[in-house]
């Protein structure tokens, strides 16, 4: 991975306090494990929004992954449908909707992005229904990029061949001119950010589960639950948004216990090694996403790097399961996990 991918890739925002802390807070996690328990007939499959996985994992949405791999977002559906695990295809994807769900048929989790109106997100949607995904995420932490030095510095910009190709039909929203605007992001970008309303508008309009990603704050997860969200996926983007914003593991406590332990919370951000599966299970989330990982995966071996790196985490995972005194997923419980935070 050369120096631009690296830092479009890899890199956080500002400082990169929040990218530090989503791994560091996994590293101040104790796991206090229990003995003498019968394993026989373990498993790592989970029930998530009425689909069963095989493991609490899936890969995270991430953009233009072409530029890991000439096969892109292909590639990784490859790699993911080789371990039975479920891949959330970008918005932003390098390769064609119809090309990744051929590669990974079991991989039919879509990101959505507001696309500047409601009707313009509600066709983008349904796009994606009409090629078979049915789980949709709407991404709700990313209104404007975050601060990027490492990006900046690097000169990081896409190269002709790679481009969201599934987005070439949709107009940029358009800027209505303003006399002595004051502010380009907030006379401008700020008209075309939704709001609670329109994201309830969104979820009446459609007919298959949508959560929301990038909660951090419980209230915000309640109110994910009060306009029928089918649930929220606790993140930070990675640190790549607002830097100093918490770790996600050190927000998903609270957020659990203010929404309930049934309503599907999941979460992404730090997650490096299995046990932090464990770990982020036991403070309550049902499954969690992983990127950077995959990422270099791909960049190393395309869908076998990616397939690799997926059967590292699930294996890591079992094995913690084990030594902790866990035979199945349901087993995992919270006085296991000791924060450090």
């Amino acid at each position: 991975m050369g120096p631009h991918n690296r830092a479009y890739f890899l890199a956080g925002s500002g400082d990169e306090q929040t990218a530090s802390a989503n791994e560091a807070a996994f590293q101040q996690a104790q796991v206090m494990p229990r003995m003498l328990r019968d394993l026989r007939g373990g498993s790592t499959e989970v029930s998530v929004l009425g689909q069963k996985l095989a493991a609490p994992l899936l890969i995270a949405p991430f953009a233009y992954q072409r530029l890991l791999h000439n096969e892109g977002e292909t590639a990784t559906a490859r790699g993911a449908e080789a371990q039975s695990i479920k891949m959330v295809l970008s918005a932003q994807s390098s390769e064609p909707l119809d090309s990744v769900r051929a590669s990974g048929p079991s991989s039919d989790w879509f990101q959505l992005h507001w696309m500047g109106s409601r009707e313009t997100t509600q066709a983008l949607a349904q796009m994606a229904l009409a090629a078979g995904f049915n789980r949709l995420i709407l991404t709700i932490d990313a209104p404007v990029q975050g601060v990027r030095d490492q990006e900046i510095e690097a000169q990081f910009q896409l190269p002709p061949d790679v481009s969201a190709v599934n987005l070439a039909q949709f107009a940029p929203p358009a800027f209505t001119p303003r006399e002595n605007a004051q502010s380009i992001i907030f006379d401008h970008i700020a008209e075309t950010l939704p709001t609670w309303a329109d994201v309830a508008w969104l979820i009446k309009t459609l007919q298959v589960p949508l959560l929301l990603k990038g909660i951090l704050h419980p209230e915000d997860a309640a109110q994910a639950q009060r306009i029928g969200a089918a649930g929220v996926i606790v993140s930070n983007h990675g640190g790549r948004v607002l830097d100093r914003a918490p770790a996600t593991l050190s927000a998903l406590p609270a957020i659990v216990d203010r929404v309930g332990p049934d309503y599907p919370v999941l979460m992404d951000g730090g997650i490096r090694r299995g046990v932090d599966i464990l770990i982020a299970l036991a403070l309550g989330a049902k499954a969690v996403l992983v990127g950077r990982p995959i990422a270099c995966g791909l960049a190393v071996a395309g869908d076998l790097g990616v397939s690799h790196v997926l059967r590292l985490l699930r294996d890591e995972l079992e094995i913690a399961m084990l030594l902790s005194g866990c035979a199945t997923v349901q087993d995992i419980r919270r006085d296991m996990v000791h924060l450090k935070l």
